[in-house]
C-alpha cells in the first residue's frame, strides 16, 4: 500500500525556523526491533502465510513438549476430542430434528426425541469439561514456556564475551531476542487456538458430508470468499502499519517530548511548547490521512468479501429449498446444516485472526532462536572449563598487547608492554581515547587482546580460570550500573560469595566517602535507590559514583582497578577517597586511571598512554623532569590553580 509522501523524515535542520515552521527536526528513525514480525507479515502474500505455517506450529509443539509433555500431551487429546464431541453434537442435533419434525402426536415426537436429546445433552457437557481441561492445561504451559525460553536467553547473554557487546549486529540481534520468550508462548497458546479451529472446521465438515455430500459445496461457498476478504484486510492493516511506523514512534517521541518531567524546564524556559504542538500537528495529519485511506479500503473489501459470501449463503437456502421440494433431505437435515453454516463461519472467523498472530509471532521466536544459534560464536572456548584458579597476585605482565574493536580502523592498544609487582599503585594517565581504559579491561580479564599476552604471576590469563581470576579482582567502572536495589545490596554486590556483612558493607562505605551519605537517606542502608520503587530514592552523580568505589572497596580483592572513580566527585569526597586508595599502597595492588594528575603524585608508578601506545612510565618526579606529555598536561593543570595577575603583576 503507498502511503501518502511523508517530509518528516527530513533531518536537516533549517536555517531559519519559528514555532509554526513546517520544516521538521526529527530525522529518520531505525526500525524497531518489534516490528520484524509485522514487517515480514507485511512483505509475505497471504498464501506465504500458509506456506509457512506448518513449520511455525511444528517449532511451538517442540516448545511445548520440552517446556512440559503431561501439558501439551492434555492440549492435543482435549482439542481432538473437542472436535469429535462437535461432530457428534451436530448429528445429535440433526438427529433430535427428525424426531421432533416427524408425523405422530407430540408427546409421542418427544419421548422419540429424548434419546437423542440426552445424547446432545451429554456431549454439550462433555465439550465443556473438555474446554475447562484445555483452558487449566494452557494457562499452566504459557508460564512454563516462557520461564524455559528466557532462562535459555538469558544464560546465553551472560556469558557470552565482553567483546561481543562491540557487535552492533550482536546487539541488534540481541534485542530482538528479547521478544523470544514472549513470542514463544503466544506462540504455542495460538497454534493451539488454531488446531482447535482446524479440527472444528473438519468436525463441521465432516457432518456436513454425513447429512448430504451436497451441502459441503454450499458451506464453502458461503464461508470461504469472507474468509479471504477478512485475510486480504488483515493484510492491508499490516502493510499500513509497517507503512507507517516511522511516523507513529515519532509521535511517541514528540508525546514524550511534551509530557515527561525531564523536558519540561527547557520547554518552559525556551518557549518550544508551540514548535512541538505544530511538529505533532504536521506528524498526525499525515498519519490521520493514511488511517483514513486505510479505512476506506478495509471496508471495500470486507464490504466485497461480505457481499460474496451472502450470495453464497443465499445459495445456499436456494440449495436446501431445492433438495427439500425433491425430497432429497428432510426438513430436519436443513435446520441442522443452518446450524453448520454458522459454526463453520465462527470457526473461520477465529482462525483467521490466530492465522496472522502465528505467523508474526512465530517470526520473533526465529529471531531469538537464530541470536541463540549465532551467540555460540561468542561463548568462551569449551576448553577453558576445569582450567585452575589462579594463586595469589605475585605479578602482572603485559606482552606487546593491541586491541583493535570492531567498528575502528586503529588499535586502541597497540604494543603495549609493562609489568606490575604485587602492592604497587600504579597509574595509566593520558588525554581521552588514549587506550586506558581498554587496557585496563584486558589486564582484568574483561576483553581478549587481538595480539599479545597479559600474564598472572607470568602464566598467560588464558591458562587460568577466567571466573577465578575475576574474583580476585576488583573494577570501579567510569560508566557504572545503576542497580535498582539497595544502597548496602549496591555495596554488598561486589562480593556475593558469602552472605553480606553489614559491619563490612560500611566500612567499604566509610573507604568510598559514602556512608554519612547513606546515612541521610531515608531509611538509611535499605533505601531503594530506585524511583521506580514505592519510597525509591534519586542520587547524584557524584552520591553513586560513591557508592560504585565502595562496591568496589567491599571486595578485598588482590587488584582494585578504580577507572575514573572521582570524576564527578566533590573536593572533600574526592580527597577521602583517595586518601582510601593510597591506604592499600603496599599491600593490595592498585590501578588507577584518572585525568585529575594530582591524584597520582604518591603512585609508584605512572604510564602515561597516548592513541593506544605506552608513551612514557616512571615516578611523578621523574616525569617531571623528563618534561615530556606527562610534565606538560600535569603543568597545564597546575596552571588552573594558580592566581590570575593584572598587567601589573597584582593578583586579581
Amino acid at each position: 500500500m503507498s502511503a501518502p509522501p511523508d517530509q518528516t523524515t527530513r533531518g536537516t535542520m533549517p536555517h531559519q525556523m519559528t514555532a509554526g515552521q513546517a520544516g521538521s527536526v526529527l530525522p529518520e528513525l531505525r526500525a524497531a526491533d518489534w516490528e520484524v514480525g509485522i514487517r515480514k507479515r507485511a512483505e509475505t502474500g497471504i498464501f506465504g502465510v500458509f506456506a509457512e505455517l506448518p513449520a511455525l506450529v511444528r517449532e511451538a509443539a517442540a516448545i511445548s513438549w520440552r517446556a512440559d509433555r503431561t501439558r501439551t500431551i492434555v492440549v492435543l487429546v482435549t482439542t481432538l476430542l473437542a472436535g469429535v464431541m462437535s461432530t457428534f453434537g451436530l448429528l445429535s442435533t440433526q438427529r433430535l430434528l427428525v424426531e421432533l419434525f416427524a408425523a405422530g402426536p407430540t408427546p409421542d415426537r418427544v419421548r422419540a426425541a429424548l434419546p437423542a436429546l440426552i445424547l446432545l445433552a451429554s456431549v454439550t457437557a462433555v465439550r465443556g469439561g473438555l474446554s475447562i481441561v484445555m483452558g487449566y492445561a494452557q494457562n499452566g504451559l504459557t508460564p512454563r514456556v516462557v520461564q524455559q525460553a528466557e532462562r535459555r536467553l538469558f544464560e546465553t547473554t551472560t556469558r557470552v564475551e565482553l567483546a561481543a557487546f562491540d557487535q552492533d549486529a550482536f546487539a541488534d540481534d540481541m534485542e530482538r531476542a528479547t521478544r523470544g520468550p514472549e513470542a514463544a508462548a503466544t506462540l504455542v497458546q495460538e497454534s493451539a487456538n488454531v488446531f482447535a479451529g482446524m479440527v472444528n472446521l473438519l468436525a463441521v465438515t465432516v457432518a456436513v458430508i454425513v447429512i448430504n455430500p451436497l451441502l459441503l459445496t454450499a458451506l464453502i461457498v458461503a464461508t470461504v470468499p469472507n474468509f479471504y476478504a477478512a485475510l486480504r484486510a488483515g493484510h492491508l492493516r499490516y502493510e499500513e502499519f509497517v507503512a507507517g511506523s516511522v511516523r507513529r514512534r515519532r509521535l511517541w517521541v514528540l508525546q514524550r517530548q511534551m509530557a515527561e518531567r525531564h523536558s519540561a524546564p527547557e520547554s518552559r524556559s525556551y518557549g518550544l511548547r508551540g514548535f512541538l504542538l505544530g511538529q505533532y500537528d504536521r506528524v498526525m495529519s499525515a498519519q490521520t490521512n493514511v488511517d483514513l485511506n486505510l479505512a476506506r479500503k478495509v471496508t471495500t473489501t470486507t464490504s466485497i468479501g461480505a457481499t460474496i459470501s451472502g450470495i453464497g449463503l443465499g445459495g445456499v437456502w436456494v440449495l436446501l429449498a431445492v433438495l427439500l421440494d425433491r425430497g432429497q433431505i428432510p426438513l430436519s437435515a436443513s435446520v441442522t446444516c443452518v446450524v453448520a453454516v454458522q459454526a463453520a463461519q465462527r470457526a473461520l472467523a477465529a482462525v483467521t485472526f490466530q492465522l496472522d498472530r502465528v505467523f508474526t509471532q512465530g517470526q520473533f521466536l526465529k529471531e531469538y532462536l537464530g541470536f541463540l544459534h549465532r551467540a555460540t560464536a561468542y561463548l568462551p572456548p569449551a576448553e577453558a572449563v576445569g582450567r585452575p584458579a589462579p594463586s595469589p597476585l605475585q605479578s602482572i605482565t603485559v606482552r606487546g598487547v593491541s586491541l583493535r574493536y570492531p567498528d575502528r580502523e586503529e588499535c586502541a592498544v597497540d604494543k603495549v608492554s609493562l609489568r606490575i609487582e604485587a602492592g604497587q599503585t600504579v597509574a595509566f594517565v593520558g588525554e581521552n581515547g588514549s587506550g586506558k581504559s581498554t587496557l585496563a579491561a584486558m589486564i582484568a580479564a574483561l576483553r581478549t587482546p587481538t595480539s599479545g599476552v597479559v600474564e598472572w604471576n607470568d602464566q598467560p590469563l588464558e591458562d587460568w580460570d577466567a571466573d577465578a581470576v575475576r574474583s580476585r579482582i576488583s573494577i570501579v567502572l567510569q560508566e557504572h550500573h545503576r542497580w535498582p536495589y539497595t544502597a548496602a545490596t549496591n555495596i554488598a554486590m561486589g562480593d556475593l560469595s558469602e552472605p553480606a556483612s553489614l559491619d563490612r558493607i560500611k566500612s567499604a562505605a566509610r573507604q568510598a566517602a559514602a556512608d554519612q551519605m547513606i546515612q541521610r537517606l531515608p531509611h538509611g542502608y535499605e533505601t531503594l535507590l530506585d524511583r521506580t520503587f514505592v519510597n525509591g530514592q534519586d542520587l547524584s552523580g557524584g552520591q553513586w559514583q560513591r557508592l560504585t568505589a565502595g562496591r568496589g572497596f567491599y571486595r578485598d580483592a588482590d587488584l582494585l582497578i578504580m577507572d575514573e572513580p572521582s570524576s564527578a566527585l566533590d573536593p572533600r569526597a574526592e580527597d577521602a577517597l583517595f586518601q582510601s586508595i593510597r591506604s592499600r599502597q603496599g599491600t593490595r595492588t592498585t590501578i588507577l586511571i584518572t585525568h585529575r594528575l594530582a591524584n597520582v603524585i604518591h603512585a609508584d608508578r605512572i604510564y602515561v598512554m597516548h592513541d593506544g601506545r605506552l608513551e612514557e612510565q616512571g615516578t611523578h618526579a621523574e616525569l617531571v623532569t623528563a618534561d615530556g606529555r606527562y610534565a606538560a598536561l600535569f603543568t597545564l593543570q597546575a596552571a588552573g590553580y594558580q592566581p590570575v595577575t593584572t598587567t601589573t603583576g597584582e593578583p586579581k
